[in-house]
C-alpha cells in the first residue's frame, strides 16, 4: 500500500509509537483506580479529559500538584483539585488484620487492581506492591479488619 507524500515507513513507525494524549494524561494520574473522579478508573478519566469532557480537578489522590501537571499538559489554566471529591493523602496500602478476617471475599471483589488474595472462609492478604491505597476494600469489609498504613 503506497504511503502519503512526504511519509516514509520510518516516520509511519515513529507516529504509531507516539503516545496519544490519553496515554500521556493517564501516565500523569496516580493509578489508584479509586473512582473518586467519577470514572471507573484512571484510564477512563484520562480519555474523558483528552476528549474535553472532564476537567483536570477531579483526582484527590493526585492533589493540587497532579491537577497542575494535567492542566500543563492540556495547556489549560491550573485548578486546585476538587475537595468535594475527597481528601488528598500520602500514598498508603491496605493491611488485613489476620485475627479478625472471616474470609468473606468481599474485599477481593471490591479491589480494582486484584491486590487481595485468599479463598472463601480463609484469611485474606494484601499484596503490598499491587495495592494502590484506593480504600475501596475498607467499606466492603463487614468486620472492619482492613486498616490503611503509609506506603513504604
Amino acid at each position: 500500500m503506497p504511503l502519503p507524500p512526504g511519509r516514509t515507513r520510518t516516520t509511519e513507525a515513529a507516529l504509531s509509537m507516539t503516545p496519544s494524549l490519553a496515554d500521556r494524561l493517564d501516565d500523569l494520574l496516580p493509578q489508584t483506580q479509586c473512582g473518586q473522579c467519577g470514572f471507573d478508573g484512571c484510564r477512563p478519566y484520562a480519555e474523558a479529559m483528552a476528549r474535553g469532557e472532564a476537567d483536570v480537578d477531579r483526582c484527590p489522590p493526585g492533589g493540587d500538584a497532579g491537577a497542575r501537571r494535567l492542566a500543563n499538559l492540556l495547556g489549560r489554566p491550573p485548578l486546585p483539585y476538587d475537595r468535594a471529591r475527597g481528601v488528598h493523602k500520602p500514598p498508603q496500602v491496605a493491611l488485613i488484620v489476620e485475627a479478625d478476617c472471616i474470609g468473606c471475599t468481599k474485599c477481593i471483589h471490591a479491589c480494582p487492581v486484584d491486590a487481595i488474595i485468599g479463598g472463601s472462609r480463609h484469611m485474606h492478604v494484601v499484596v503490598d506492591p499491587l495495592c494502590t491505597g484506593c480504600e475501596l476494600c475498607v467499606p466492603a469489609c463487614p468486620v472492619d479488619c482492613i486498616v490503611l498504613a503509609p506506603a513504604t
